[in-house]
Parts: C-alpha cells; sequence; structure tokens
C-alpha cells in the first residue's frame, strides 16, 4: 500500500497522494551547474553531470511543472496530473499531455530538455530523445528541490529569491495566524481518496508544508505520531475524531466519495461543529511548486483570520 501511495504521489507533483514536492543532488555541496560557450550548461544531478541548453526553448516535463512555469520557461509536454490542475489550465493551453510511455508523442515534439522523478520509466530511450534530468521524490526539501530546479533551467537566482520571499511571507503569515486561532490550536490535513480517508504530515502537498514548516502551526498528537514518519496515515471514519485538530483542511474532488461528512462521527467533531473547516479543491492542492505554494498561502491567509 504504501509504495503505490508514494508512487501515485510522485507521478502528480506533492502529486497525488503523496504535493504538491524532490531532489536534485541529494548533496547540496556537489550541486550546480557549470556553462561553457556552446549554449549549454553542465548540471551536476543526482545520477553525474548532465549536458543541457542553457537557456531551454522546448522542455517536456514528466513532473514539476509548477516549478518550471514558475521561472517562465516554455513547456511543450506536460505530465497528466499537472494537465488537470484547474490552476495550471490557462498557462498550459496547448501543451501537450505525455507519459514516460508516450515516446513517439515525446518524438514529434522534439523537446530540448526533459525532467522527471527517478521512478519514470524508458530514460534511456528518453536520453536519445533529449538531455533527461530526474530527480528523486522528497531527496530534498520541497523549497531546496525549487532552488535545484532554478540551477538547472540555469535560473538559480530567480529561484532563490522567490524562496526568500516566499519563507518571509509564509513566516509573516503564521504569526498573524496564530496570534488569531491561538498558538496552541492545532490544525489536520484529511483526504479522502479512492473510498480511504488518509490525514497527512508536515510534507506530503496539500499545503501542509506551509501549514507545519513554515506557518510553525500544531498537529494534533495522534497525527503526529502516526502521519509525520511517513508523510500520510490511512484510518477508518470510525476514528477520525482522534485526528482532527482545532482546525480542519479536507481536501476532496468533485468526483470523490464524500459519505465520511455524513457520519455522526464527523458531524460531531468540534472542528466541524464550530465551523472550523476549510475544504479546498485536491486538483488544486496536491502540489508543492511556486505557482500552487502561493496559491495555498493565501488561501490559509484568509480562511484562517476570517475564523472563528
Amino acid at each position: 500500500m504504501k509504495k503505490a501511495f508514494i508512487n501515485m504521489t510522485a507521478a502528480s507533483l506533492i502529486l497525488l497522494l503523496g504535493a504538491c514536492g524532490q531532489d536534485a543532488t541529494g548533496d547540496e555541496e556537489n550541486a550546480g551547474t557549470e556553462e561553457d560557450n556552446t549554449g549549454t550548461i553542465t548540471y551536476e544531478s543526482e545520477n553525474g553531470p548532465v549536458e543541457v541548453p542553457a537557456n531551454p526553448e522546448r522542455v517536456v516535463v514528466l513532473a514539476f511543472a509548477g516549478n518550471v512555469m514558475a521561472l517562465d520557461v516554455p513547456l511543450i509536454g506536460v505530465d497528466s496530473w499537472s494537465k488537470t490542475n484547474p490552476r495550471f489550465a490557462e498557462q498550459l493551453d496547448g501543451v501537450e499531455e505525455v507519459s514516460d510511455e508516450n515516446l513517439e508523442k515525446i518524438i514529434e515534439l522534439e523537446p530540448d530538455l526533459i525532467i522527471g522523478y527517478s521512478t519514470i520509466k524508458n530514460v534511456d530511450k528518453l536520453e536519445q530523445i533529449a538531455p533527461v534530468v530526474t530527480y528523486t521524490y522528497d531527496g530534498v526539501d520541497y523549497l531546496e528541490q525549487h532552488i535545484e530546479i532554478g540551477k538547472l533551467l540555469n535560473k538559480e537566482e530567480e529561484a532563490t529569491a522567490w524562496v526568500d520571499d516566499f519563507k518571509a511571507r509564509s513566516k509573516e503569515a503564521g504569526d498573524d495566524i496564530r496570534a488569531h486561532i491561538g498558538e496552541d490550536a492545532t490544525v489536520s490535513v484529511i483526504e479522502n481518496f479512492d473510498k480511504q480517508l488518509y490525514v497527512f504530515g508536515d510534507n506530503w502537498g496539500r499545503g501542509t508544508e506551509i501549514l507545519y514548516q513554515e506557518m510553525k502551526l500544531e498537529m494534533p498528537e495522534k497525527v503526529e505520531e502516526m502521519a509525520l514518519a511517513d508523510g500520510f496515515y490511512a484510518l477508518s471514519v470510525e476514528v477520525l475524531d482522534e485526528y482532527a485538530g482545532d482546525y480542519m483542511i479536507v481536501s476532496k474532488t468533485e468526483e470523490t466519495e464524500g459519505s465520511f461528512q455524513d457520519t455522526e462521527t464527523y458531524k460531531n467533531i468540534d472542528a466541524v461543529k464550530n465551523d472550523r473547516v476549510f475544504q479546498v479543491d485536491a486538483m488544486e492542492f496536491y502540489f508543492n511548486d511556486p505557482l500552487t505554494l502561493d496559491y495555498q498561502l493565501e488561501f490559509f491567509i484568509e480562511h484562517f483570520l476570517n475564523s472563528n
């Protein structure tokens, strides 16, 4: 179960059941790029040096679409999870949906760079089409991941500037929110996926990185005990109240089966009775790239500061 769950997350970018967000080198000291005078740079990937375009113009992403878009680098092919993200729809209009098994379509697109997770298939064949750089999910933290994408795209300065600004904005928001809801108030993130309830730790997309890492909000003790190490924990509706915080983020899609919200157990949770449940569109909240993180941050500021 855990292996399948993690693979699904990687497929969607924090993705589905696993973000929003991640590795480049596994060793920050060895990471980076070295530019030559032929229009290419050498990127020190986790699998060794890779010669890539200094200014890529036709990028295929099998992961990290939001990171690449945030750095204003043109995409010509994108993974299915990113393609179905409503918040990416406008920017991805006209961009082809591709997969690691869709080799003929990728060839037709004539990419100059391909980016994906270390778990993608057909890497050897993809390398015959264009330079391929892969990252191990969660090999580095979600913000360092963006900086690594910046290094790959020869935009490290821009990526670092965004990270610094995001951390400052998140800290300020966290201070304001804790002052409003109380320093000891707890928050839990719940999702119903494939008829199974999950609660999430502090690094599994869905805004968890912002809530727990940046804003320093508290998670319920039971969530910390069961979900922090692995990033997620499957539970039954009968014990949901044990994992419910003073505030709850409920992630779901229109297609998600939501009968758990009709149960007496759910209705009797304090956060539900006190109108402290914030429902989000899972398709918009899975990821932890800059575009999604900015949206999540604004969502949390608006809802927490206007809550009871």
